[in-house]
């Protein structure tokens, strides 16, 4: 592709004389500037990929795949059941009923929203083994509560304390309606790993959160689990379609503003970080552009040597592309490598300039995720090399305009 004169000539223009230093400058500052691009553009895009994926894994640790509510005096009874096991095949069922309620102890009050689990499903079981982090025991008696980490953290709790739950539900009393109010044993803490979860979930067992809440067992909702989670809006639809009376919803429902906003965030940074590296490539037109302007009369020599002017231009095209390329591959090595180990250099820079980098209050998750993603990368790469490609062209194509009697007029 490129001839053995065209490569010395390439090389020749990538090590300038001294007095040729402010392209030596350049060249520099061009193959910088694509590098940190890259490098940074990588780190980022697998800044979110991993956050999009620890938050949609935490999401769905916690969260049905699909809601069904009773509604408009439809029950859920085993008949309804019976169908959705028949239409879908490997689908799991829970019985559940959530509320909103008030934590009190004699320091603080906060909202907090209050699940019920049923005792007699083994997946629930298991679920609250593989998130207790205190507390031995996998069972809710009725006079006690799992609370989250960051909550029990808040309000100074352990397990054996005591804690005061006020219901959104009212009981009647010769003063008028009042919330009701009970008081529960912390049986254990649990910890998700997602901020808001641990500071905002209480669990019950299914028959106390149904008491507390003034409830009859026909109001229990059907929790819905999925093979593939990603399938929850489709087959939510189809469920839809075998009574209409009853309330669905997915957990993409819950959480579609969110991941769209993430989406967005997503692309906009994508755009706003491939600047850089265009902006990186236009120091190689002007490297190049400022190259071939002081060797005009070494060009004018080349060409009455019998140098085609293709060769030419592929020589100069070499030089500006050898920069674009080593800074890209460059660039996506500390790319990878940062992204790889960015939790520990977080951790590190944290504790140097003791600052707290990445707050888990803010962002909902205790440790900067990451996940690499070949595709991504590959079009990081791609992108970079089109870009250079072209800076490295547009410059080096000005040489076919070139008059060589003129450049060698005064010699």
């Amino acid at each position: 592709m490129f001839s053995s004169v065209e490569k010395l000539i390439a090389l020749r223009n990538l090590r300038p004389k001294k007095k040729e230093g402010f392209l030596k400058v350049i060249s520099t500052f061009s193959f910088i500037g694509i590098m940190l691009g890259v490098a940074i553009l990588i780190i980022v895009m697998s800044v979110m990929n991993g956050f999009r994926t620890d938050l949609t894994n935490k999401i769905l640790g916690f969260n049905p795949h699909i809601i069904i509510k009773p509604y408009n005096n439809v029950k859920i009874d085993s008949e309804y059941k019976k169908k959705l096991k028949d239409n879908f095949k490997g689908i799991e069922f829970l019985d559940s009923y959530s509320g909103e309620g008030v934590v009190m102890n004699s320091e603080t009050t906060k909202g907090v929203i209050i699940k019920g689990l049923d005792q007699n499903n083994k997946k629930n079981l298991a679920f609250l083994k593989k998130i207790l982090i205190e507390g031995k025991k996998n069972t809710i008696k009725n006079n006690e509560v799992i609370v989250g980490k960051q909550l029990a953290i808040n309000l100074n709790l352990k397990p054996g304390d005591k804690i005061n739950l006020l219901s959104s539900s009212f009981i009647s009393t010769p003063f008028g309606g009042l919330p009701k109010q009970e008081t529960y044993i912390v049986k254990g803490i649990f910890g998700s790993g997602f901020y808001e979860f641990d500071q905002n979930i209480i669990f019950l067992n299914l028959n106390e959160t149904l008491n507390f809440f003034n409830k009859s067992p026909e109001e229990i909702n059907l929790e819905i689990y999925l093979q593939n989670p990603l399938e929850a809006d489709s087959i939510k639809d189809q469920i839809q379609k075998i009574e209409s009376n009853l309330y669905i919803y997915s957990w993409i429902d819950l959480n579609k503003s969110f991941f769209g906003a993430l989406k967005v965030e997503r692309n906009v940074m994508f755009i706003i970080l491939t600047l850089i590296i265009i902006v990186a490539a236009f120091n190689i037109v002007s490297g190049l552009t400022i190259l071939i302007k002081n060797k005009t009369k070494e060009i004018a020599i080349l060409k009455t040597l019998g140098l085609s002017n293709n060769s030419i231009v592929k020589s100069f095209f070499l030089t500006g592309f050898t920069i674009g390329l080593t800074a890209t591959i460059t660039g996506l090595f500390l790319g990878v490598l940062f992204a790889t180990y960015i939790e520990q250099i977080r951790v590190f820079l944290s504790t140097i300039l003791h600052l707290e980098i990445f707050p888990a209050d803010i962002y909902f998750l205790e440790e900067m995720p990451s996940e690499i993603n070949p595709i991504s990368i590959l079009v990081i790469f791609i992108l970079s090399l089109i870009t250079t490609t072209i800076a490295s062209l547009v410059p080096a194509l000005g040489i076919t305009k070139m008059n060589t009697i003129q450049a060698l007029k005064y010699e």
